[in-house]
C-alpha cells in the first residue's frame, strides 16, 4: 500500500478513471497463483465465462502510483475484460480518508452496480462506505478493510499478521538473531500495516539477543523513511536490521542504510516488491521482499462482485486471503516467485 508517488502507474493519468470493457528461501505461503483460477476462490462456485449484465464496477485504490495498487489494477482489469464488465479504477493522490472519501462520494453518485475500495482507515472510511451500502451498492474491501467488516459483502486480502511474523522470522535469521532492530511503518490506523508490525513484534519475542527498538512513522514518504532511517543509524551505529512495512517504508529504509555507507551490515526486509524494491535487493540493499498478490486480490474482487451481482448470493466466505511469496536474491528469477513481483504498468 500506498502513498504520494511520482511514479507513474498505468501511466498515472490514465489510471484515474481508466475504463476496462473487457524458514527464508524460495517459501511460498497460502498463495493462490498468478493469473490463474486455482487457489483463493470467492466460493459461490458459479465459474461463468460472462457476467450476465455489463455491470459497472468501480475500483477505488489506496493511492494511485503504488505499483501494488496497479498491480492490483492490472488483475481487476484483466478480469473485467474476461467477464465483459466495465471497470473504472480511481485513488487518490495520498493515501488519507481525507482525500479518498470524495472519491467514494462521486463513486456513489454515479450509482455502480458494485465498488470494491481499499480503505485508507479502518474507522474514518466506515461512514462513507456505510453511505454506499445505504444506497443498495455492494462494497468489497481489497488489502486494506475497516472495523466494521458486517457492513461489507466481503474482504479480500492477504494475512498481514502472519506477514509481518515472516518478516520477522526473515529478519531475525539475516542478522543471526541477535542485535537491535527497529520498523518502519506508514501511520497508526490502517489495518494491513498495523497487523504487520504486530506480527513482526509477536515473533521477534522469540529471539532474547534482539533488542527491539520499536517503530517510526513516515506517513508514507520514503523521504520520511529515510530520514528516519538515518536518524536511528546515528543514534545506533550498531543497528543490525530493519523492517520496512510497506513499499515506501521499504524504500526509504534501503536509501538511509545506503546513504550511512551500512549496505549489507544492516540487513533490511520489506514488505511488497516494487521494481525499485527488487532492483535494490538485486544491488544487496535490501535482504528479502515479503511479496503480496495484489493481481490475485483484484482479479477476485472483481470476480466476487460479478458472482454477487448475477446470483445475489452472499459469498459463502466473507474473508479471502491470497497468499504471499518470500523473494531472495537466490529465488528471484525463479518464474514460480517472478510472477509475483509488482508491474509499473499493465
Amino acid at each position: 500500500m500506498e502513498r504520494q508517488s511520482g511514479r507513474r502507474a498505468f501511466s498515472r493519468r490514465e489510471f484515474l478513471g481508466v475504463a476496462a470493457a473487457g524458514g527464508f528461501g524460495a517459501m511460498l505461503l497460502g498463495g493462490c497463483g498468478g493469473g490463474s483460477s486455482s487457489g483463493a476462490t470467492s466460493s459461490t462456485g458459479s465459474g461463468q465465462s460472462k457476467a450476465k449484465k455489463n455491470y459497472r464496477i468501480v475500483l477505488i485504490v489506496g493511492v494511485l502510483g503504488d505499483e501494488f495498487y496497479t498491480t492490483m489494477g492490472c488483475g481487476a482489469s484483466a478480469e473485467a475484460n474476461k467477464l465483459g464488465v466495465d471497470l473504472k479504477i480511481q485513488g487518490p493522490k495520498d493515501f488519507d480518508p481525507s482525500e479518498q472519501t470524495p472519491i467514494l462520494n462521486a463513486a456513489i453518485q454515479s450509482s455502480p452496480d458494485a465498488i470494491l475500495i481499499a480503505p485508507t482507515d479502518k474507522t474514518a472510511m466506515i461512514a462513507p462506505i456505510q453511505s454506499a451500502v445505504n444506497q443498495g451498492i455492494p462494497v468489497i474491501a481489497v488489502d486494506t478493510t475497516i472495523n466494521k467488516t458486517d457492513i461489507l459483502l466481503a474482504h479480500i486480502g492477504s494475512d498481514n499478521f502472519k506477514g509481518g511474523q515472516v518478516a520477522g522470522d526473515a529478519l531475525a535469521k539475516a542478522v543471526n538473531k541477535k542485535g537491535k532492530v527497529f520498523v518502519v511503518n506508514v501511520k497508526p490506523g490502517i489495518s494491513t500495516t498495523d497487523a504487520r508490525q504486530k506480527g513482526f513484534e509477536a515473533a521477534i519475542k522469540k529471539y532474547p539477543n534482539i533488542q527491539y527498538l520499536g517503530a517510526q512513522y513516515d506517513n508514507d514518504d520514503p523521504t520520511k523513511a529515510a530520514s528516519i532511517t538515518s536518524a536511528v543509524l546515528q543514534k545506533n551505529p550498531d543497528l543490525a536490521g530493519i523492517f520496512g512495512t510497506n513499499i515506501y517504508a521499504g524504500e526509504g529504509a534501503a536509501t538511509g542504510v545506503r546513504q550511512a555507507g551500512k549496505k549489507g551490515q544492516v540487513k533490511v526486509i520489506e514488505f511488497d516488491a516494487s521494481p525499485t524494491e527488487v532492483k535494490d535487493l538485486k544491488k544487496g540493499s535490501v535482504d528479502g521482499l515479503i511479496a503480496q498478490h495484489p493481481g490475485d486480490i483484484g482479479r477476485l474482487g472483481v470476480k466476487m462482485a460479478v458472482e454477487y451481482l448475477d446470483t445475489k448470493k452472499k459469498p459463502q466466505k466473507k474473508n479471502v486471503t491470497t497468499g504471499f511469496t518470500v523473494v531472495t536474491r537466490g529465488n528471484m528469477n525463479d518464474p514460480n516467485v517472478s510472477k509475483y513481483l509488482y508491474k509499473a504498468q499493465c
